[in-house]
């Protein structure tokens, strides 16, 4: 398994170290257009290789270095400043994402690469990639509210009192300011939530589920406002999403991809089974008419920032 690594600031090494620590790639081409930072990063990661996998690492500043790659993950471009939101990120990834992907195209084989896209605002630069790559909206796979939902299970796992394994509930739409958290569809080691909740004694009120949406929507402006950047979780989240596709596993993650076709086509985050097919299928939740409507609301906002550019 070849993966190459487009853009390795902070996101991108981090999504290199977790990638390297999964074992599933013999190959890892870490490419960015300062080849002293290509370079430094991939000798660091060499090093830290002989404690735990054989795995060849070089680096690149020449789109040819992809060449044979199965998976090429794109994590460049402006990250987020403190006050910034991921919109604010727009026109200046566009231009990013518009000038790699034909030169990555033109080096891998399209009938077998598979894009997995990291670089925000996630579910427009998911859109984009898909039109300029001309590959099946399957294998053009954005990490979406993958590390939304990973908080939200966390907090509500740490309020409960019990692991985050044992929680299912997703953020959904947008990975951003309008993303939706699917309270009718959460449940709590087989149960659903409200009936956990009353088993347990432990209730969830309305204003509490509201300071969890908070919560939710501002981690990554908190942890941007303390560490100036939000690395660690998305490099866990795009190792995750590997394991899924290279084992083949078939689990059920929030990633954004492209659906439908015209004016409704558009991408957004829905839990949806990953293979080594890339996106098998969209599942669509049980939600209350109030998480429909701002479901909707979330993919008229994904709409309108793709229209705008």
């Amino acid at each position: 398994m070849k993966i190459s690594i487009i853009g390795i600031g902070a996101v991108g090494a981090a999504v290199a170290t977790a990638v390297a620590g999964t074992g599933l790639a013999h190959e890892m081409v870490l490419f960015d257009r300062d080849g002293l930072r290509a370079r430094a990063a991939a000798e660091d990661l060499g090093h830290a290789a002989a404690f735990s996998y054989d795995i060849k690492i070089s680096a690149a500043n020449n789109y040819r270095a992809m060449r044979g790659s199965d998976i090429v993950i794109i994590a460049a471009g402006a990250n987020q400043k403190p006050g910034e939101t991921r919109t604010d990120l727009l026109q200046k990834n566009v231009a990013v994402v518009s000038d790699i992907i034909p030169r990555v195209m033109a080096n891998v084989d399209a009938k077998r690469v598979k894009l997995i896209i990291v670089t925000n605002p996630l579910d427009v630069m998911v859109m984009l990639a898909q039109k300029l790559s001309k590959l099946p909206a399957s294998r053009v796979i954005g990490t979406g509210t993958m590390l939304d939902t990973a908080r939200l299970r966390t907090i509500l796992g740490r309020t409960l009192g019990v692991s985050t394994r044992a929680v299912h509930a997703y953020v959904l739409g947008e990975h951003g300011d309008s993303s939706v958290v699917a309270w009718a569809a959460a449940s709590v080691g087989g149960l659903p939530l409200d009936e956990f909740c009353r088993q347990t004694k432990n209730p969830i009120t309305a204003a509490a589920r509201q300071t969890i949406e908070y919560r939710v929507h501002n981690a990554a402006y908190e942890i941007i406002r303390g560490r100036g950047a939000t690395w660690d979780g998305i490099g866990a989240a795009v190792a995750d999403l590997l394991r899924s596709i290279v084992n083949d596993e078939r689990r059920i993650l929030t990633v954004s991809t492209v659906d439908g076709a015209g004016r409704e086509k558009l991408a957004m985050s829905l839990p949806r089974i990953v293979g080594a097919d890339g996106v098998v299928a969209s599942l669509h939740p049980k939600l209350s008419s109030g998480e429909a409507t701002n479901l909707r609301k979330s993919g008229k906002i994904i709409r309108a920032n793709y229209d705008a550019i």
